[in-house]
């Protein structure tokens, strides 16, 4: 289960490389995060990730990165 206290503290000090994104299990994106990073695009990002997921309610979050499909 995936925390959203540790996405978001990974998106703040990580996010440039894209680690955030790994630990949401998005590693196509996280991959282009670590590629780019060089630029400080993907640390721009990281920035709008952070807010977007301290204003990102609990159940939205859950909904989104917590749910299970398959028994």
């Amino acid at each position: 289960m995936r925390s959203k206290s540790t996405t978001i503290i990974f998106a703040l000090f990580l996010g440039g490389l894209g680690i955030h994104r790994f630990y949401l299990g998005q590693n196509k994106l996280g991959l282009f995060y670590l590629l780019f990073f060089w630029t400080f695009i993907p640390a721009l990002i990281a920035l709008i990730d952070f807010f977007a997921f301290i204003f990102m309610s609990d159940d939205s979050f859950n909904y989104k990165y917590n749910l299970k499909t398959g028994f």
